[in-house]
């Protein structure tokens, strides 16, 4: 994670490392973000598509490793269980979790 927050401060302006530490690293949204920052709604979306136009070209330019993709920065090889063992004998992980169904109320049509 550290790797991730200097280089966003090293490529953000002051003004851009904190819109990105409000909304990415504090999860504040946008209603919260615009009235701290002091801009409107269409001037902080453009401003957040920036930054990450900006910081996805960084991630994945950086030597002598990139961060792109972030997932597998952060997480590591999670498609396979067993990277060798052969490929007859390799499970695959879910990328997402099984669809949940919801319970039907009585008396109701689905």
């Amino acid at each position: 994670m550290a790797d991730f927050c200097l280089v966003s401060r090293r490529n953000l302006s002051d003004s851009e490392h904190q819109l990105f530490r409000y909304h990415f690293l504090l999860g504040a949204d946008w209603t919260l973000c615009t009235r701290k920052l002091g801009m409107n709604r269409g001037n902080f979306f453009h401003a957040v598509y920036r930054i990450e136009q900006k910081l996805g070209r960084v991630f994945r330019e950086l030597q002598p490793y990139p961060l792109f993709p972030l997932d597998d920065y952060f997480n590591g090889p999670s498609r396979f269980i067993a990277r060798g063992a052969a490929k007859s004998k390799c499970l695959e992980i879910p990328l997402r979790p099984a669809h949940l169904e919801f319970p039907q109320l009585a008396g109701r049509a689905a």
